[in-house]
């Protein structure tokens, strides 16, 4: 290493840039961000939005500790729960329903953070690599401007539930620069130096973690910065790398490898298995560098079910380029490690950062919000080029291109924050642009039914759909749901549907749909047709072995029996359904909701039972598996029994009243 490169290493570590303009020049970037993407406050919530935030108000608000508990700890979109994500959403509302837009602000606001943390973690790379300090500070603030002006982003950052992947940013921003300042500090200040590392890797992992699972790779992303742009430095000091780096990425990469299962059908509720998965993840990782580097308004979305599965290397043919081209980008990474460090940086912390959702684990196949974290340093080695061509002859043409380039994303962006104001619009054009998705006809249909007015369209759309996809459960049960509520089925029409859906391939989405025909059908006013239709769907459904592989699947179908049956007046079946779901599903909130519901249907005597075995199952399960303290389970089920036993002394009151007058 050379002499000046030491003496610059060894220059005092500020913590931030102090020249004037570049810091100037970041504010200005932050408010044009805000600026042009503040209009997608005014969107709706989306999707999985309403699953993921309505315990917020399952239990009268989040208004107490054993509340607090409840809802901190209830979270199911991955093995940590994700607490801290899910605490963060109390900084915009305790309860539910609720309005997006608090949601939606809190959202772009961790967005400008990180563009400020990623400025952050960027100059103090440059610096590490020798650049003077205003060289640095312009080549960060330009490389995180144009990650944050980027339109692929804007669905991260307003879609609501997505602050989980926000916040794992966030920290793993906030990691990486502290990381780096301590990296900065290792050959003058070592104690110094191995304190802010260790504390930014260990704390940044944890809270990384804690928010999306996907934080966990900030290891291993920390070593793909080492063994690229940081490859020209002295090297750590063994037991940090091995404490550190090398352990936590090893049990990071084990534990995912505990997943890999090659059998045919690892997982029922996926069309591929995991050799399929792997190989559509690698068309699709193009995909997402294709939106990158040649931006669009908007594409499909989050309508991504009609995505074509690779069942082998040539089918569809581009497969095979795919992963030749993967294997060629990556040994093009590995290669350029110490001829061009920057762009080994972009390309290696790309596919490491990818390597826990697009490999695989049995997730969903496309979604644009796991490009948000490994897309970090994608304009990292242009923005430099731009800066350091400041002194040469090609200043204009870096001066043009970073122009072109910053307007070119400021237009996009903006134009994608207008489409995300209007939820309708916003959907109406993902359905469009999908015309292979079961999701987006079956969206399409629902908004030519509620906005449009227009239910004879939806019905076309419907049926469209079905003859490109007559095995979709979710478009079946879709137009026999339309069909209901328009009060135009037939128990003929819901055999039919029943036959059908007998053999179909599992779908999520026709659970939700049977349950939405459920709850209509358990409602006062519901016809018995469809009643008895919404059984023999059930009886179809339970026939359908790919189902019966499911808890979930096999616990609610007795349960929305046992509600169609209490509407029906039937309180013994309805007390034979409901025991049998409690006993499925172990859990005291489902017990003691069943058990409600037949309180509050007017049958103390049966209620009374299933509190009886709410009590047992109380007494069985351990403090852990409680969503509240057992104290709180406890008295509620004592003054519940108090309750109905008044009620219970009511009604035998009021039938022996009776009595003489029926003689």
């Amino acid at each position: 290493m050379s002499r000046s490169l030491v003496e610059k290493t060894r220059a005092p570590a500020r913590v931030f840039f102090a020249d004037a303009a570049p810091a100037a020049a970041l504010l200005l970037l932050l408010l044009a961000i805000a600026v042009l993407q503040w209009p997608a406050l005014a969107g709706g919530f989306l999707f999985d939005d309403e699953p993921n935030l309505r315990d917020l108000g399952a239990y009268g608000g989040v208004a107490s500790w054993p509340t607090l508990r409840a809802y901190l700890f209830g979270g199911f979109s991955g093995p940590s729960g994700r607490p801290l994500a899910l605490l963060s959403f109390l900084l915009d509302d305790f309860t539910w329903p609720s309005t997006p837009e608090n949601f939606k602000r809190t959202n772009l606001l961790l967005h400008l953070l990180n563009v400020a943390l990623l400025t952050w973690a960027s100059f103090k790379l440059m610096r590490l690599r020798g650049c003077t300090e205003r060289t640095a500070a312009w080549t960060a603030v330009l490389a995180a401007g144009l990650w944050g002006l980027h339109p692929y982003l804007i669905s991260t950052t307003f879609y609501v539930v997505q602050r989980m992947a926000l916040l794992a940013a966030t920290f793993s921003f906030a990691a990486l620069a502290a990381y780096l300042h301590g990296r900065l500090l290792l050959a003058s200040r070592p104690r110094a130096a191995i304190m802010w590392m260790g504390v930014a890797l260990a704390l940044g992992t944890l809270l990384s973690t804690l928010s999306k699972e996907n934080g966990a790779l900030l290891p291993l992303l920390v070593l793909v910065v080492e063994a690229t742009a940081l490859s020209a430095q002295p090297p750590l000091p063994r037991f940090f790398r091995w404490v550190f780096l090398y352990l936590p990425s090893a049990a990071v990469l084990g534990y995912l490898a505990r997943y890999i299962d090659l059998s045919d059908r690892p997982w029922p509720e996926r069309p591929f298995n995991q050799i399929e998965r792997v190989l559509t993840e690698a068309r699709i990782l193009w995909d997402y560098l294709g939106q990158w580097f040649f931006p669009r308004i908007e594409g499909a979305g989050l309508f991504r079910d009609g995505i074509v599965i690779s069942r082998g290397p040539f089918d569809p043919p581009q497969t095979a380029l795919a992963v030749l081209g993967l294997v060629a980008l990556a040994s093009a990474g590995v290669w350029l490690r110490r001829r061009a460090p920057l762009v080994a940086l972009a390309i290696l912390f790309y596919l490491a950062g990818h390597v826990m959702e697009s490999g695989w684990l049995g997730l969903e196949l496309y979604f644009e919000h796991r490009n948000y974290l490994p897309t970090a340093f994608l304009f990292l080695p242009l923005a430099g080029w731009i800066v350091q061509a400041q002194n040469g002859p090609q200043r204009g043409l870096a001066r043009l291109i970073a122009a072109v380039l910053l307007g070119w994303l400021a237009f996009f962006s903006a134009q994608r924050a207008a489409l995300w104001a209007d939820p309708v619009k916003l959907e109406v054009y993902w359905a469009m642009a999908a015309p292979e998705s079961p999701r987006a006809a079956n969206a399409l249909a629902r908004h030519w039914l509620d906005h449009g007015g227009d239910p004879a369209e939806a019905d076309r759309v419907l049926e469209k759909a079905l003859a490109r996809h007559p095995d979709s459960g979710l478009l079946i049960l879709s137009r026999l749901q339309l069909h209901t509520n328009l009060g135009t089925a037939t128990l003929d029409e819901f055999a039919e549907a029943a036959r059908r859906i007998e053999s179909v391939p599992f779908d999520a989405q026709v659970v939700t749909a049977l349950r939405h025909l459920a709850e209509r059908a358990a409602r006062p006013s519901a016809h018995e047709t469809e009643r008895n239709g919404v059984r023999l769907l059930v009886q179809h459904l339970q026939a359908n072995g790919q189902y019966q592989q499911f808890p979930l699947f096999r616990r609610l179908m007795p349960y929305l029996l046992g509600r169609i049956a209490l509407a029906q007046g039937d309180a013994a079946s309805a007390e034979a359904l409901f025991t049998e779901a409690i006993g499925l599903y172990g859990q005291m909130d489902a017990a003691m909701q069943m058990m409600a519901e037949m309180g509050n249907a007017g049958h103390p005597a049966p209620a009374l039972r299933l509190l009886d075995q709410a009590q047992a199952l109380l007494n069985q399960l351990p403090d852990t598996a409680l969503t509240f303290p057992r104290a709180f389970y406890q008295s509620e089920i004592d003054r519940i029994r108090a309750l109905l036993l008044a009620e219970q002394a009511q009604q035998l009151t009021q039938s022996a009243n009776r009595a003489p007058h029926l003689q």
